[in-house]
């Protein structure tokens, strides 16, 4: 007697993917057409050379009539829009905060779509790299940056507390197409594994809004995500099949260096950046 192959999840009928022009969401537009029938790009700024499953829809976070037309009509979102670095509190405020506070509201307002959020280690990112945590850990934010993002989370779960608005709290990692030092060996998400970690949160069953460390499947973390085992997800990269290239471009890394010691990396040796008037 053999296995029956399982279908293949139903596809979404229409995708908002923020944050569009970003790095990381340009690297998975390509693979975004195995989720939806029609994905909508959007950002500050219109996406050049659309894909035959995308379409434009420009939104600047802290706009909220924007944001409620991107949203409008969409049965799933992918929130990778924001100010992603660490800088001047006022961006931050802006795309951050009030972004992801017009975000929520307006899938409240569209029939609570499921959101995946894009978190950040940053959030934990004062923690030793030789301590392992899981999603039950106190945050300890390295960054302005990593405090707006713990207002994200702690939105998202109000959202769903008292309107039911399900989200899978993704605390992105390091999502490249390779891991880049010794610290990313513990903290790398394949592009592949963050795209099968959205399917997953579309069509689990249960989702709740849980909190899950976005990492692939490698061999050394400092992240525990066996509380989320009951979405199913099953991350198929390992960045042990890069342990070599990593140690010949650094061979012999230093253990008192930031990037090394905290799961944030460099992140908590960051100043504060000081607004100048003319931010």
């Amino acid at each position: 007697m053999t296995d029956t192959p399982q279908a293949a999840p139903k596809k979404l009928r229409r995708l908002l993917l923020t944050g569009a022009t970003g790095a990381m969401a340009t690297a998975i537009r390509p693979l975004l057409s195995e989720l939806a029938d029609t994905v909508v790009v959007s950002g500050r700024r219109e996406v050049q050379n659309l894909l035959p499953h995308e379409e434009n829809c420009c939104a600047s976070l802290d706009d909220f009539d924007a944001v409620n037309a991107a949203v409008a009509g969409c049965d799933g979102i992918i929130h990778l829009g924001g100010y992603s670095i660490e800088g001047p509190f006022r961006p931050i405020q802006d795309a951050n905060i009030q972004g992801v506070y017009n975000l929520y509201e307006a899938a409240r307002a569209h029939g609570h779509p499921r959101i995946v959020f894009g978190s950040s280690n940053h959030v934990v990112g004062f923690y030793p790299q030789s301590e392992t945590i899981d999603a039950q850990a106190v945050p300890r934010p390295d960054s302005l940056y990593a405090v707006s993002k713990i207002y994200g989370e702690a939105l998202a779960r109000m959202y769903f507390d008292k309107f039911g608005q399900e989200t899978a709290i993704l605390r992105i990692g390091s999502c490249f197409d390779y891991p880049k030092s010794h610290r990313m060996l513990a903290t790398w998400l394949s592009y592949e594994d963050f795209v099968s970690f959205c399917q997953t949160a579309f069509h689990a069953p249960k989702l709740g809004c849980p909190i899950v460390y976005g990492m692939s499947n490698n061999t050394r973390s400092f992240w525990d995500n066996s509380a989320a085992d009951y979405l199913g997800w099953t991350p198929k990269s390992n960045s042990e099949d890069f342990v070599a290239q990593v140690q010949e471009a650094h061979p012999n890394p230093d253990p008192n260096d930031p990037l090394n010691v905290y799961h944030g990396g460099t992140f908590p040796e960051l100043p504060i950046v000081t607004e100048t008037k003319d931010d």
